[in-house]
């Protein structure tokens, strides 16, 4: 593998078919050169499961998922349920059922025989606790009808190939599932597609080849290969303003917790990068308690996992950050407010000023509250920007969503925050994020009030 090229993972491959049967082992070859750390080829009868079974045994960077396909749906008898359950239960590289699903494009098998296939081994999985890889083809309302009937969430799972739209995504998320790509989405038609992937957060995104099918587009007419899957990777980069690498350990985390594939990141981090920029995490206190906020499910953001055991020490930070030189800034923000250790946040700021690099700070904007003074003058010649999550355009709704500690004294902290910044901090943003419902033209207006910029942040996207 080349050291410069970050891991990925191709969850959806059909190593057994025929087209790799005479280099099989060269297309595994050339995808741990492209930094294809770990594949996931899947079964679609009971033939093709026990070869993908036999494909995950010899190669310890492969694993297999085990399934009838809707086509086969005719095939999926009790008998052969159970000689599923078999293989499962005697392979440990099986981490998933399927490739399971309808499909009422091309019809292959009868529909009803499609749908009792489907139930059949949703509660298969169910059994065997394992997650789902489903097909879904001109199926979209009839194959979450069934997940939901079927408590598919409990056991959770993806939808490979997505195909539905955007509101088919969200339902699909609500399930717990996750959301798989192959290279249709490089395909200049395809922007509807492209669409989708812009409006779902990456934390629940998969990257997949479905090879030897859907060749991405500059190899589009031949035959795919895991090594392609880069080009799936970087397509979703472009779209969600990231670069390969955040794609690529954002969709190994993701494959880590469903399928148990893939080095997942452990480690909590201090100095995490994100685009061009470093982030700084430096406590998990904060003053709001916001309804929105995702660490009341997952510490992680873009991957990294920033829950702290305890406070880093100064030198702790600066050992973490290594050479901030190579950043285009330095950005004071976790999960928590940075603003309460503003010590550290002086200290830290004024090492990398005299490196000349770019500081940004982002906080909810009541950390005058916090320490009892104004704390903005200490921030002069420091920082060069601050973002200051506004949120709300009025203080009873910033109460009822950012719960502040303060109370009512939250909201009309956070706006002299804002009109104070502007005299010692450069470039000052107020942010409010897209929650459903909210008043972001009012939330706009506040900003423009206090002579600061406005940016609207994505609900649901953190980072």
């Amino acid at each position: 593998m080349k050291a410069q090229l970050p891991s990925l993972v191709d969850t959806h491959a059909h190593l057994d078919n025929a087209q790799f049967r005479d280099d099989r082992e060269a297309v595994i070859a050339r995808a741990l050169e492209q930094g294809v750390t770990r594949l996931l080829t899947v079964g679609t009868d009971l033939a093709s499961s026990r070869l993908s079974i036999e494909i995950a045994s010899a190669h310890p960077e492969v694993y297999a998922a085990v399934g009838i396909h809707p086509h086969d749906a005719l095939t999926a008898s009790e008998e052969t349920l159970e000689q599923l359950r078999e293989l499962i239960t005697s392979a440990p590289k099986v981490v998933a059922v399927g490739e399971i699903g309808l499909d009422f494009y091309r019809d292959r098998a009868p529909r009803e025989a499609q749908r009792e296939a489907f139930r059949r081994q949703i509660r298969l999985a169910r059994e065997v606790d394992l997650p789902l890889i489903v097909h879904d083809r001109d199926a979209h309302q009839e194959v979450l009808q069934i997940l939901r009937e079927e408590n598919a969430q409990e056991i959770g799972g993806v939808l490979h190939c997505f195909s539905g739209d955007l509101e088919m995504a969200r339902q699909c998320l609500e399930l717990g599932f996750y959301l798989s790509f192959p290279g249709t989405i490089t395909y200049p038609k395809n922007e509807e597609l492209r669409q989708v992937v812009r409006g779902v957060p990456i934390d629940r995104l998969l990257v997949e080849t479905d090879c030897p099918y859907l060749a991405p587009q500059p190899f589009r007419g031949r035959r795919n290969e895991p090594a392609y899957v880069r080009h799936t990777a970087e397509a979703i980069a472009a779209i969600k303003g990231l670069t390969i690498a955040d794609v690529a350990r954002i969709t190994t985390v993701n494959s880590y917790r469903l399928f148990g594939v893939g080095e997942a990141e452990i480690d909590t981090r201090i100095a995490y990068p994100i685009r061009r920029s470093l982030y700084l995490n430096i406590t998990n206190r904060c003053t709001n308690a916001c309804t929105f906020c995702t660490k009341f499910r997952d510490f992680t953001v873009k991957g990294h996992q920033l829950q702290l055991a305890q406070e880093p020490t100064a030198a702790e930070v600066k050992a973490a950050i290594g050479n901030p030189q190579e950043w285009q800034e330095v950005v004071f923000c976790g999960y928590g407010e940075p603003l309460i250790r503003i010590e550290l946040v002086r200290e830290i700021a004024g090492w990398l000023k005299t490196l000349g690099v770019r500081v940004r700070v982002n906080t909810d904007g009541q950390a005058n509250l916090v320490h009892g003074r104004n704390v903005l003058p200490e921030l002069s010649g420091l920082i060069d920007s601050i973002s200051v999550s506004l949120n709300a355009p009025d203080a009873a709704t910033y109460q009822r969503l950012c719960q502040s500690s303060f109370g009512e004294d939250g909201y009309p902290a956070v706006r002299e925050f804002l009109r104070e910044a502007k005299k010692h901090i450069p470039t000052v943003t107020a942010t409010a994020v897209a929650i459903p419902g909210i008043d972001m033209q009012g939330c706009r207006q506040v900003a423009q009030e206090l002579g600061v910029e406005f940016r609207e942040r994505e609900y649901n996207e953190v980072g």
